[in-house]
């Protein structure tokens, strides 16, 4: 199926164009990734991963036509592939954790997450807990002490709002220790980059960022990571920092980059493209490529992934529910 002449010229594109191999055979029509954002972020990043991975491990003949659609934080889209493209063969979206928290707000309008088919994960980041390198924390336990005694004498900073899913790893990991959420001191700042500057610079005393944004400044020792909110302790530059869970808080923050597709796709289209990404996942050549886009390995695939996004917008509808957000 095309997409419609003046929808690509109203949403801004980038031409990467190209056919899409289906294992043995070739599928009907160009391939084709929308990036809910302008170019340049993150859904730019989970767009290319695909694009890029399939055509250099050849699972394509020509480069996938990548298409910007921002607005709404993703609700542009995802209404765009429920009320225009609900059955394109040839299409899959980006999305990641931020997706399911909007989701979970009621943010996408009258689509819910049972609205698409929701294909699977490429790869993906772990949220951080970091202070600076001269903060009195050495360690989780030593900052959940002092939050429960004086849970508005401590900032929190992060690059987004109330309500973000930055803000959601602070949210959890205070509730996790026992401290209300809405008793948290919370700055919010533009990006990860001015929260990580005023972190540095005393503005704020703990930054819940992600892991592959604080490589040089741990290889730098201007700060220190007081908890992974990974399921276990990442490789390389990384393999020092315990996890939030070690520590006796159950918290995880993957920030996962994925896929959906139409919720009138078929059955037999679909699982071509769960077996195309299955394939590009475990393929060694990708590997290199998720690495220096700063990712973590992540394989969820089919009605694994599709149950796993569902149960992640759950959970952050209860918490947003606890903490008066919805």
């Amino acid at each position: 199926m095309k997409i419609n002449t003046a929808i690509r010229h109203a949403s801004g594109l980038a031409l990467l164009g190209g056919a899409l191999l289906a294992g043995p055979a070739q599928a009907a029509g160009d391939a084709e990734c929308i990036a809910p954002a302008k170019p340049g972020g993150g859904y730019d990043l989970t767009c290319r991963l695909a694009a890029n991975g399939l055509l250099e491990t050849g699972r394509i003949d020509s480069p996938m036509l990548v298409t910007y659609m921002p607005g709404g934080i993703g609700a542009v889209a995802y209404n765009h592939v429920n009320g225009v493209r609900s059955d394109d063969e040839n299409l899959i979206v980006a999305a990641s954790t931020g997706a399911a928290v909007n989701l979970a707000l009621g943010k996408f309008g009258q689509y819910d997450a049972d609205e698409v088919r929701w294909l699977g994960a490429l790869g993906v980041d772990y949220g951080a807990i970091v202070v600076g390198a001269d903060a009195p924390w050495q360690s989780l336990d030593e900052l959940m002490a002092d939050l429960q005694d004086a849970p508005g004498e401590i900032a929190f900073g992060a690059g987004g709002t109330v309500g973000s899913q930055d803000w959601m790893k602070a949210a959890l990991t205070a509730k996790a220790g026992d401290v209300d959420p809405r008793d948290l001191r919370y700055v919010a700042f533009e990006g990860g980059g001015e929260a990580l500057a005023a972190l540095l610079g005393d503005h704020i005393q703990v930054f819940t960022g992600d892991l592959s944004e604080l490589q040089s400044q741990l290889e730098s020792g201007k700060v220190r990571v007081l908890a992974a909110l990974s399921e276990e302790r990442m490789g390389g530059p990384y393999a020092e920092i315990p996890t939030a869970a070690e520590q006796g808080y159950d918290v995880q923050w993957p920030i996962w980059r994925g896929y959906y597709m139409g919720p009138e796709v078929s059955d037999e289209a679909y699982q071509a493209w769960v077996e195309r990404m299955q394939a590009l996942a475990e393929d060694p050549a990708f590997a290199e490529l998720r690495e220096a886009r700063g990712l973590f390995p992540m394989s969820r695939f089919g009605d694994d992934f599709d149950a796993y996004v569902k149960d992640q917008v759950a959970g952050f509808q209860s918490l947003a529910e606890e903490v008066g957000l919805k």
